[in-house]
């Protein structure tokens, strides 16, 4: 398979005049020579002081390509989506206007098929393979090549990050929380063995990580008894000892004692019958 079977050529994207090296774009490439050996020099007049040459670029930084190429005589309208070649040339340099080159230019998405190559030979019965013929200009016949061509997929340009960006990291761990006091001030008087076991129970019931699941609306605020529930506080407090030693813990019978209920009541309120009338009662009153 080819190179141009493969889609691998890159496609002319301008076609234009230039009247030598010096005033070709650095992008474009000069017909100097045809494919016969003679001078690609369009000058057909001794009273031109220069002449110029055909060029074209295969620069695909504008995103445009040359789906078409046409010669046009100066009677013939331009076709529609068609534009005449661009003119790179001295001072006081012009080219013909009885022929003129005209192209078709659209996006690169546009089209599968673009001109791949242009080339000129100076005798029109030599015949270019795999090239379609275009047309006679002063002389000079004028092929072109379609085909496929490659789009190459562009390029992301580098860009500057800065030291900080690059430390960001997806992968990095929640920040942690603010640390809580392991013995924060008693609010009153000495803490009680009993705020001491509930709090290792809260640390030991929250998870291991510091995730959103482990905070809670009391976190950081401490835990403490009032004085007068205080069991090592109790003892300046003899009435509160008095009143705690006279409580009786019942027991179930107890409780079932207490509250014993037969239902008798119930029972020989269900049993009684509704009295009923004598059969003959309302005859006899009668």
């Amino acid at each position: 398979m080819s190179l141009m079977e493969r889609g691998g050529v890159r496609p002319i994207t301008a076609v234009a005049w230039t009247s030598n090296t010096s005033t070709c774009p650095k992008d474009f490439t000069m017909i100097n020579i045809t494919e016969d050996g003679a001078a690609a020099n369009f000058t057909r007049s001794f009273a031109m002081k220069s002449g110029y040459y055909l060029c074209y670029s295969k620069g695909l930084a504008g995103g445009m390509v040359v789906s078409d190429i046409q010669l046009l005589s100066d009677k013939e309208a331009i076709p529609h989506g068609h534009c005449f070649i661009a003119e790179h040339l001295e001072p006081k340099a012009n080219v013909s206007k009885k022929k003129r080159v005209c192209v078709r230019v659209v996006p690169v998405g546009s089209v599968d098929t673009a001109v791949l190559d242009i080339k000129l030979t100076a005798k029109s019965k030599m015949m270019l393979q795999h090239y379609t013929y275009v047309g006679d200009i002063n002389g000079y016949v004028l092929w072109c090549r379609k085909g496929p061509f490659s789009n190459p997929m562009p390029q992301a340009k580098p860009r500057s990050v800065s030291l900080d960006i690059r430390k960001l990291s997806l992968e990095q761990p929640v920040p942690p929380l603010p640390l809580r006091p392991s013995n924060p001030p008693p609010l009153h008087g000495k803490l009680s063995h009993r705020r001491h076991s509930l709090q290792l129970k809260d640390n030991s019931d929250k998870p291991a990580d510091s995730s959103v699941q482990g905070i809670t609306a009391l976190d950081g605020v401490p835990f403490s008894l009032h004085p007068k529930f205080d069991g090592q506080a109790n003892g300046t407090n003899p009435q509160l000892n008095s009143q705690l030693n006279n409580i009786r813990i019942k027991s179930l019978q107890d409780i079932e004692n207490e509250y014993n209920y037969t239902f008798a009541v119930e029972e020989s309120a269900a049993k009684r019958t509704r009295p009923s009338l004598p059969a003959g009662g309302s005859s006899s009153a009668q």
